[in-house]
Order: structure tokens, then C-alpha cells, then sequence
């Protein structure tokens, strides 16, 4: 069994055959349903759910109380993790539309992982409450399968179903894909768990969002509790429901057939128009899943072709006209103009997705012109080495037609990473950076941010660090040193050769530019004592901070180049300094030991 089972239920085909080229859509929605269905998964899960509800004795049934009960079996080679709720105590707290915030520490504090900078969630109070008042039982279950390295479904039925969810959830917070594999969650008739800020938070990961299924059949009003406004009046909820979504793949079926749609914004119009359909009743009790999953399986056996009424050149719209028919809203919505109106707000929400999956940053799709721009760079610090003068310099004094030509290049790698850094941030609040792109955005900091401080410093400004550093390299530096503290490695190790290195720390010609200033500065005939006693202290303290530097090879051999700013400094720093300052930089610029540290001879105390 694989738990990432789902991916897209619309895809693109370009035909070559058409003369203008257009990319086609299809909805492979009903080929997913009928994957599922005869994958026997749905109806060994519903049985499991049947047989804990039958170990639920009366007094159990008849709780009004948070009663939950859980119970683990194995099926061949396949856990399974099967959470019961009481037909009563479902009916009691499904009334209550409340959401809770998963950062409210007050109240449920365990899934503020969810939450980013960018994006809060906001979950079912009583799904929460419920899963809170068993917390340490859950953990235990949670410490004894949340490594499993076999096959695992987490189930559940109407609030066991959020349960289930919930625990799921859980457990792909902490799980350790090298050695774990993910679980799949199969709900049926569960009611939405969360607002639009939860739905996304799972959403941004692929291989979240594809271990949710959830079951709903037309004839269980359950699953729509919250979207519908007409059951709210139905059963007497006591709050109005607020902005739920759907998450995960849904499975959507009637007497006539099943569809699958990953799509929240489809998904909630398709359940509204199952609710308005007039089947199913507004009554809470358990819909038999096992009859309508075995009726599903002995359909697909005997399936023919279904007709559709005129030929339509448009594949997507046949499709989503197919889906309707299998879920049966194209035999009970009579009125025409509602049913074209429908059709037409599904492909609009289809195509709508399609484009924003289009839109979706990924990394890894322009890493390779990354590193093209990245291999310009190269060649760039290589040439202007050549020229005695090094990088940082050459490109801050922008004199000839290489300097303008690099910029182009530094913008667009900064947009790159920009939007790398915004939209990690948009995720879960505890899903670390993979190494790759802390390896890659460490060198790309270390070669490009020295040039945004060229830029910086040569517009006559000052204190880089404290006002003019962008928000993407501070991300950066910080996930990269959480990730050597949490590692216990580092990847600014000594070097052996540090002619060929970029300095480790991508600030440093900021703390050079700030130097020269306090030089500039002292020698200011009408700087008041104080002011002179804080500009040596400053200039002490950048001596010790380059030396440290030194001492751990963390600084390219390019700053002792004859035209280089740090060397300019040292000359006018050489000026006005006191001779009773023998401070170990001083030893090692006047003793000109810097021309052995390029090729890693030097031996340092």
C-alpha cells in the first residue's frame, strides 16, 4: 500500500494534432474514484469502524459527553488505527460550528505547527476538545506507531473521522520519512475540520495533502454540515458555521456512480449541490459505507459507456458533465439553468487551480538556471582577481560594461531566493529546509549579499547590518545555523585552500565600510572625547572580529589584495594608530603574514 496515492484530478495533454496548439484539460476524477474503490482499502477500513462500534456498549452509546475510543488491528501486512465516537456524543458536538485557533495555547496548543508567518488555522472546537481530553493516551499511541516502517491507516467515522485527521496530522509532524513511511487516513461521513488557513497549511505539502481520503455519499448530510446553510436550521446549530474548507482527496459518491476531486473549492460545490439534491436524509446516523462501497465495486464490474447528450470538443466540461452523472446530480437537477450554471462555475474553479498549480514556486525547476547565473558570478570574481582588485570593489566602483552586465544577473538570483525564502515561510512553522537549499542559498548569500553592500555603501549610506539588510538573507544565516546547532555540523570548516573561497561570513564588507567610517571619523579635528574613545573601541573590537576570522580561514584571500577596500582601510587605519596597540591583527598586516595565508602555509597561534 502506498499512502501518496493522489495527486491531481485535472491534468493538461497538449495536442499536436491541433493547429493552434492549446493545452487540453481532462479530469481524471472518476479514473481515481474507481482506483480506490476496487482497492478493497475503503471496505476493509469500513469494516474495521463497524466492528469498534459494535464493542461499544449502551451506557457508551448513550454518552453525551467527549467519549472516544480507539482501538489497533492488523490486516495482513497493514496497520490500522480505527478512532469510534458515540452516535450521541457526534450529534451532541457536531451542533457547535465553533472554530478554535491552533496557536491558542489556552485552549489547544498542539497543532501550532500549522500555523506560519504568513497564515493562521483555525480547527473545530469540538474535534480539538476531544482529541485534547485523551491527549496522553494519543500520545502514547502516537510514540508506539508514529515510526512505523510498514504500511499504516489511521480511520475513522463522522467525529471519529476528524479525530483521525487530527492524528494523522500529528503524526506526519514528526515523522521521519528515512525510516518511516507515511500513513493514509480514510474518513467517512466526517464532518470539515478546519478554516481556509488549515486547508492551507496542509496544502503546502504535496505529500500531506495526498494521505487524507475522505468518503461522502449523498445520502449523509454530515460531510456537507458546514458548507450548507439549510442543515444549519435542520439540526439546530447553535453557532454559524464559518469559512470551513475541504483538504486531502474527496470521494464523492450516490446510487449511480463516484467521482474524486482534490480541488477544496470544487469540493465544497460539489457538496453543496449533493445537499440541495433532496436525497439523504437530515437525520444523524450511520450511513452504511460497506453497502455503498460494495455497490461501487459490483458498478464498476458491469460499467458501460456512458452517453453524453451532444459531442463536446471541450474535455475538461465532458468530464466534469461525466462526474455529475456518476454522483447522480445530472438525473435529480431538472432545472436546466441551474445545472449549466454549476457545470460552468466547476470548469472555472478547475481551470482556476490548474493555474495556480502552474503558478506554484518550486525551487527545483529553475535550480539549473540558478546555477547558470551562479557560474557568471564565478567567472566574474575570477576576472576581477585577475585585475588585483577583487569583486566586492570592482563591482562597487562600476566603471566598466562587466560590473553593469552582472547586475542582471544579481537580480534575478535575488528574486529567486526571495521568493524561496517567502514561500518556505509560508509553511508550517516546524518543516525544516532541506540541506540542499541551505547549501545553495549559504553561497549564494556569501557571493551576492557583498555586492547589494557595494551597492548600499557606494549611495553614501550607513549601518548595513542594522537598516539595510534584506529580510531573505537574515532568514537564510538563521536556518542555516538551526540546522548545524540541530546537526552538530558546520559547513564553514577550515579550508585548505582560501584562494579559491568566498568569505564565510557575507556581512564582512559591511564591518570594513563601517571601519573606514570610524576612521573618516577619528580624524575629525572637531570629534568630542567621548566620541573618539567610542570610534578606537569600535576599531578594536573590528581588529579582533577579522582576526577571529582569519584564525578560523573563514575570509577569501581576496581581501588582502593591493586595491581591495579592507586594504585601504588598514592604510589609513596605519595613520592613527597608537603605538601602544599591539593587538594581533596589528602583528599580522605589519609583519605582511598575509601573503602566505592564501595558500594555506600559515600557521596561526
Amino acid at each position: 500500500m502506498k499512502s501518496r496515492l493522489f495527486q491531481s484530478s485535472c491534468f493538461i495533454i497538449k495536442d499536436p494534432t491541433m493547429a493552434n496548439q492549446m493545452n487540453q484539460l481532462f479530469s481524471s476524477g472518476s479514473e481515481v474514484a474507481n482506483f480506490m474503490v476496487s482497492s478493497g482499502l475503503l471496505k476493509l477500513s469500513w469494516a474495521k469502524i463497524l466492528d469498534g462500534y459494535r464493542e461499544v456498549n449502551q451506557n457508551e452509546q448513550q454518552t453525551m459527553g467527549f467519549s472516544l475510543r480507539w482501538k489497533v488491528c492488523q490486516e495482513a501486512n497493514i496497520n490500522m488505527i480505527v478512532f469510534i465516537t458515540s452516535p450521541v456524543c457526534t450529534k451532541t458536538h457536531l451542533q457547535d460550528a465553533e472554530l478554535v485557533s491552533s496557536t491558542a495555547i489556552e485552549t489547544f496548543p498542539f497543532f501550532d505547527f500549522l500555523c506560519s508567518s504568513g497564515n493562521s488555522s483555525f480547527i473545530h472546537k469540538a474535534a480539538t476538545t476531544l482529541f485534547a481530553a485523551y491527549m496522553n493516551e494519543l500520545l502514547e499511541l502516537k510514540n508506539q506507531y508514529g515510526g512505523s516502517s510498514g504500511p499504516l491507516i489511521v480511520t475513522g467515522h463522522a467525529l471519529g473521522g476528524s479525530v483521525a485527521s487530527l492524528f494523522t496530522l500529528w503524526l506526519l509532524e514528526s515523522l521521519n520519512v528515512s525510516t518511516a513511511k507515511r500513513p493514509l487516513c480514510l474518513t467517512f461521513g466526517s464532518p470539515l475540520v478546519g478554516d481556509k488557513g488549515f486547508q492551507q497549511a496542509i496544502s503546502e505539502h504535496r505529500a500531506w495533502n495526498s494521505c487524507f481520503f475522505h468518503v461522502a455519499t449523498v445520502e449523509d448530510f454530515i460531510p456537507r454540515l458546514f458548507i450548507t446553510p439549510h442543515y444549519r436550521q435542520t439540526i439546530g446549530l447553535t453557532s454559524q458555521p464559518e469559512y470551513y474548507k475541504p483538504f486531502g482527496t474527496f470521494l464523492l459518491c450516490s446510487e449511480t456512480g463516484c467521482t474524486c476531486s482534490e480541488n477544496p473549492e470544487a469540493i465544497s460545490e460539489l457538496l453543496l449541490a449533493m445537499g440541495l439534491g433532496g436525497a439523504g436524509n437530515n437525520e444523524l446516523q450511520i450511513v452504511d459505507y460497506g453497502r455503498i462501497v460494495e455497490r461501487l465495486e459490483l458498478m464498476i464490474i458491469c460499467k458501460g459507456i456512458s452517453q453524453l447528450s451532444e459531442l463536446m470538443l471541450n474535455s475538461l466540461k465532458a468530464g466534469i458533465i461525466l462526474q455529475l452523472e456518476a454522483i447522480g446530480l445530472q438525473q435529480r437537477q431538472h432545472d436546466q439553468e441551474q445545472q449549466n450554471k454549476l457545470i460552468k462555475k466547476l470548469l472555472e474553479l478547475e481551470e482556476a487551480c490548474m493555474l495556480n498549480k502552474r503558478k506554484v514556486f518550486d525551487p527545483a525547476k529553475k535550480l539549473n538556471v540558478v546555477k547558470i547565473k551562479m557560474a557568471h558570478l564565478e567567472w566574474y570574481k575570477k576576472f576581477c582577481k585577475d585585475k588585483d582588485i577583487g569583486y566586492y570593489d570592482r563591482y562597487k566602483n562600476n566603471l566598466f560594461r562587466e560590473d553593469k552586465d552582472i547586475v542582471k544577473h544579481n537580480k534575478s538570483l535575488t528574486n529567486y531566493w526571495e521568493e524561496f525564502v517567502a514561500q518556505t515561510e509560508k509553511k508550517p512553522h516546524k518543516e525544516p529546509v532541506r540541506m540542499r537549499w541551505l547549501y545553495a542559498g549559504a553561497t549564494y548569500r556569501r557571493m551576492i549579499e557583498p555586492l547589494d553592500i557595494a551597492d548600499y555603501y557606494r549611495s553614501g549610506q550607513r549601518n548595513y547590518i542594522s537598516n539595510g539588510r534584506s529580510h531573505h538573507y537574515i532568514k537564510m544565516e538563521q536556518w542555516l545555523k538551526e540546522a548545524e546547532k540541530q546537526n552538530g555540523f558546520s559547513v564553514n570548516t577550515k579550508k585548505q585552500n582560501v584562494d579559491v573561497t568566498l568569505t564565510d561570513d557575507s556581512c564582512f564588507w559591511a564591518h570594513v565600510e563601517e571601519a573606514r567610517i570610524w576612521c573618516k571619523s577619528l580624524g575629525n579635528a572637531d570629534a568630542s572625547v567621548a566620541e573618539r574613545e567610542s570610534l578606537r573601541k569600535n576599531l578594536i573590537e573590528f581588529q579582533h572580529y577579522v582576526m577571529e576570522q582569519i584564525n578560523k580561514s573563514a575570509v577569501s584571500s581576496e581581501i588582502f589584495l593591493t586595491n581591495s577596500s579592507f586594504m585601504q582601510w588598514w592604510k589609513e587605519y596605519e595613520k592613527i594608530i597608537e603605538p601602544c596597540h599591539h593587538l594581533p591583527l596589528t602583528d599580522f598586516m605589519k609583519n605582511r603574514k598575509y601573503q602566505q595565508y592564501a595558500n594555506g602555509c600559515l600557521v596561526l597561534n
